[in-house]
């Protein structure tokens, strides 16, 4: 597993690296040696947050804690990262094909652009959106802890569509008609 470490308005030593390093090789035996770790560790009003972010066989998983304690913050954030993947057990050993274990995703580039106005773009992200089912993209989307979430749907012929978390609690589909 690679890991990556981002630091904001914190310095940290390096045993706390080391001990997220440590606490996060735990799900390693989830995903292949390919998977990668992004933990993000911040500290805002006394509260110790940590973001992880991990991405193997094609799927992201992500978690964010905060606690007073950076220690407990990584504690509490695999073992959220954990029951994800236990909840989701059968879902994704269903829902994912073969090929799902090869890295999908490309390399995603930030541009940052000047803001003139309230309508300017300052952000710009690029991936190749693998094609799978609705239920694969709500699944996906429920992972990443998003609101909605963008795919190619293999239902209807690789086309663009968007899947959403209705204020109802439902799931809401936007696809492209051509």
């Amino acid at each position: 597993m690679k890991f990556q470490f981002s630091e904001k308005k914190v310095k940290l030593p390096g045993n706390v690296h080391a001990y997220a390093e440590k606490k996060v090789m735990k799900l390693a035996r989830y995903f292949e040696e390919d998977a990668e770790a992004l933990i993000v560790f911040s500290v805002e009003k006394n509260r110790n947050n940590v973001e992880l972010t991990v991405h193997g066989a094609g799927t992201w998983f992500r978690a964010h804690e905060s606690t007073s304690d950076m220690f407990a913050s990584i504690d509490a954030a695999v073992g959220t990262i954990e029951g994800q993947i236990r909840k989701n057990k059968t879902r994704l050993a269903r829902r994912l094909r073969q090929d799902a274990f090869v890295r999908s995703v490309e390399e995603t580039s930030f541009t940052p652009e000047e803001a003139e106005d309230d309508l300017s773009i300052v952000r710009i992200k690029h991936f190749y959106f693998k094609p799978m089912t609705r239920e694969e993209a709500v699944l996906q989307m429920n992972l990443l802890e998003h609101n909605f979430f963008a795919f190619r749907d293999e239902d209807n012929g690789g086309s663009f569509a968007v899947v959403y978390r209705r204020n109802d609690g439902g799931y809401g589909l936007i696809e492209d008609v051509q």
